[in-house]
């Protein structure tokens, strides 16, 4: 906007970019633009004059040479005899599952700690608040060592699954037949998938997600109409039908390999490792608990008069919470929210701790030791970090922006 000050644009002259406030902001951000890349571009000359003066230079084809390690939780099939991209994506893989399963454990724990921490009952209420106040002012690290040694002592080692000689029963048996808790971590039933096994699983993800379209559209029929529309019973029929339709009509091609217990140790099934456990749960108490934070800041940013109106009317205090209270506070809520699912991300690098190969033990580890390219694997960790963080940036400002006041 021109002052009554500013001299017309066509007066223009080179001193106007500091003394007249239309270009002075412009200056500014080009000079410190400027400043960015002359000290990125002096830092890489300088690392590349060093690795030439060495006799190296920057490669990335030791990725496509065999990698010679083992790895113990695996995704997807993998050896030795693998390359290290593989390996490399084997431990990018396990980042994601751990840091995904931890962000939707911490998000139940933080959201119930959270809500039952404003509970009019004494107890519970200062349970949760015991629960906060003691996760969230010890360091991660120390509670994934506690959970960690834990876990693989109080669990029974696999020797006591053993079917004797003699063949009487052993000291232990598996919980239902079909799980089995060990000091070397969880074995539990995999399944397996035949041909058109695949299309059964996306049908069932098709049918998760159309249980979210529901519920959008049950919630929005309620504000309306005011009538609620049954819930719990078409969601049911729209999780089971689809797939079971699906899976009946290509033949049953999903089933279900339990584990049994070999000469030595368990045979088939799924091996949840004890690192891997105790990772997931270490990441998800410690989150959880600055979840809860977050979720009675957003409740209590909430004025009272919302929660009397909607008892006014009847509204159960359940539904209260669920349908009035808790869409407001998310407003509140997720901001803060963002940091958490970014911390759990960058936080389950502390795996290798307790020997979980993730991609900080693949690439960053065992990789980046043998083949001696350490600038090339931490660029490596370094980009694939930021992508994850700014996916979940983008993903969750997207939803924030989709819960907030629509103002006319």
């Amino acid at each position: 906007m021109t002052t009554l000050s500013d001299p017309p644009k066509s007066d223009f002259r080179i001193g106007m970019l500091l003394s007249d406030t239309r270009y002075r902001s412009y200056t500014f951000q080009f000079i410190a633009l400027m400043a960015i890349i002359l000290s990125v571009s002096y830092l890489v000359s300088n690392l590349l004059a060093n690795l030439d003066r060495l006799g190296q230079d920057l490669s990335y084809e030791f990725l496509g040479a065999p990698a010679g390690y083992d790895i113990n939780q695996q995704p997807i099939p993998y050896n030795s005899q693998d390359t290290h991209l593989r390996a490399t994506v084997v431990g990018a893989m396990n980042t994601l599952i751990v840091a995904f399963l931890a962000c939707v454990t911490a998000t139940i724990f933080g959201v119930i700690a959270g809500v039952l921490r404003l509970s009019n009952n004494w107890i519970i209420s200062k349970l949760m608040s015991v629960y906060v106040e003691i996760f969230r002012n010890i360091p991660v690290l120390i509670w994934l060592i506690i959970i960690f040694t834990i876990t693989a002592n109080v669990f029974a080692p696999i020797a006591e699954f053993r079917i004797p000689r003699d063949g009487s029963d052993p000291a232990r048996t598996l919980i239902f037949g079909v799980m089995a808790f060990t000091n070397q971590g969880v074995f539990v039933p995999r399944l397996t998938f035949d041909a058109g096994g695949m299309f059964v699983f996306w049908t069932f993800i098709a049918s998760i997600i159309g249980i979210f379209v529901y519920k959008s559209y049950v919630k929005k029929h309620l504000f309306a109409t005011g009538k609620e529309l049954p819930f719990w019973l078409p969601a049911l029929a729209i999780l089971v039908i689809p797939t079971l339709v699906m899976y009946l009509v290509l033949g049953r091609p999903v089933g279900v390999q339990l584990p049994e217990m070999g000469r030595f140790r368990f045979e088939g099934g799924l091996q949840l490792r004890t690192s891997f456990i105790a990772l997931w749960f270490a990441l998800s108490i410690y989150t959880g608990a600055f979840i809860a934070e977050n979720v009675r800041a957003g409740i209590l940013a909430i004025s009272k008069g919302q929660t009397e109106a909607a008892a006014a009317l009847g509204i159960r205090p359940g539904r209260i919470m669920s349908l009035v209270v808790l869409p407001q506070a998310l407003r509140v809520i997720i901001p803060p929210l963002i940091s958490q699912y970014l911390n759990i991300t960058k936080n389950s690098s502390l795996a290798i701790a307790v020997g979980y190969m993730d991609l900080t033990g693949t690439l960053g580890g065992i990789t980046l030791n043998q083949t001696g390219r350490a600038i090339e694997c931490v660029l490596l960790l370094m980009l694939f970090y930021l992508t994850i963080s700014l996916l979940i940036s983008l993903f969750m400002n997207w939803y924030n922006n989709s819960v907030k006041l629509k103002e006319r």
